[in-house]
């Protein structure tokens, strides 16, 4: 997997890390993700998606109600947030890449409160890794690499390959948070 420590370091930015990235290391970087996530939840049950782990740190501030701005995230809600990051940014990445510029988000989540089972998590981890390594499919055979857009101040100007792999970082900056809410879980579990 790609290393993004220094791009959370602010010691580079991901066009440094997206140089010379092809579409098959965009497709082989997005198995090698979803297979670590899997592989997270690979030993959970139905009880550990819907269990609150402890996280006395929660705030979010795109919470849908003011209910859920502290609320500590269940693994069914870790899965739904980072799929629907990862697709939005191959979805974009997708219109850069044919040369259309940045005209707004591109994002649909599904709400956590339905996520309720671990296969209903393995499918949804399926059903991204789908939706994403089809949105390749429909980049041109010569990219414009030269459209590009800065998705927040400070972020630098990214191109199609760092606008993809700015979902791989996102996914990548959860998966101590998947690791963690399973261990939770587990305990919880062995405990009951």
């Amino acid at each position: 997997m790609l290393d993004f420590k220094s791009v959370r370091e602010r010691k580079a930015k991901l066009t440094d890390l997206a140089q010379g990235l092809t579409k098959d290391d965009l497709r082989a970087l997005t198995n090698e993700m979803v297979d670590a996530q899997l592989a997270l939840i690979a030993e959970c049950t139905d009880a550990d998606v819907v269990f609150q782990p402890s996280d006395p740190g929660a705030k979010d501030d795109a919470a849908a109600t003011a209910d859920e701005v502290n609320l500590p995230w269940t693994l069914g809600h870790l899965i739904v947030h980072i799929t629907a990051s990862s697709e939005e940014s191959a979805f974009l990445a997708a219109e850069l890449a044919r040369g259309v510029p940045n005209h707004g988000r591109s994002r649909y989540e599904t709400h956590w409160t339905t996520i309720t089972t671990i296969e209903q998590c393995r499918a949804r981890l399926e059903e991204s890794r789908r939706m994403r390594l089809a949105t390749l499919g429909v980049w041109p055979d010569q990219p414009h690499t030269d459209t590009t857009y800065e998705p927040f101040p400070n972020a630098g100007q990214r191109n199609c390959h760092a606008y993809f792999i700015g979902g791989l970082s996102h996914d990548d900056s959860h998966l101590a948070q998947i690791a963690d809410v399973v261990g939770q879980a587990k305990i919880a579990r062995v405990a009951a």
